[in-house]
């Protein structure tokens, strides 16, 4: 389902799931690798130029979303059934299955959010931070605001599946609208 653009980055070519949904006006570069049942929507760019990324399973990237390394230092590993929201940066970063990164977040080097937490919208995660599973981080920079509730957590499972069938429903469009 790929109706967006991969490019090479020298000899370094992306990988893409063929269940994986590119939306038209995605880019994904280089050293990329889109894992099953993923999408990736309008006006975003993955790019894995001067080291790699990995975006897991049923794993949703939201319109406008920058994703990029560091040099030598940090990939970027996004794993599964994980949300990033609209207009979110990543760099350089670890976030784990089962996450949400709220609308206009940014998440620096080498910071880690681990396995069910949520990063708030428009918050700075700076470089090293670790988020804690079961917390929400927010504000800048980002700090601990509050515990999650069970139907937060219980909800990134519902809204990796809800991108899902959103992707699979896109790419039916799209392909009708080539006919």
């Amino acid at each position: 389902m790929n109706f967006g653009t991969t490019l090479p980055y020298k000899e370094l070519q992306p990988s893409v799931d063929p269940t994986a949904f590119l939306a038209p006006g995605a880019r994904i570069i280089g050293d990329v690798t889109l894992g099953a049942h993923s999408s990736v929507w309008y006006g975003v760019v993955l790019r894995g130029d001067v080291h790699w990324i990995r975006i897991g399973a049923m794993t949703n990237v939201q319109d406008g979303t920058v994703i990029h390394v560091t040099h030598d230092t940090h990939p970027t590993v996004v794993g599964d059934c994980v949300t990033v929201g609209h207009r979110v940066v990543l760099h350089g970063c670890t976030v784990h299955d089962y996450t949400l990164i709220g609308i206009g977040a940014i998440v620096l080097d080498g910071a880690v959010i681990e396995k069910r937490a949520m990063v708030a919208a428009g918050a700075l995660v700076t470089p090293g931070t670790r988020v804690p599973s079961g917390t929400l981080y927010g504000g800048v920079p980002a700090r601990e605001l509050r515990l999650l509730k069970a139907e937060e957590i219980e909800n990134f499972s519902a809204s990796a599946e809800r991108y899902r069938r959103y992707a699979a429903d896109s790419a039916a469009s799209l392909r009708a609208a080539a006919r």
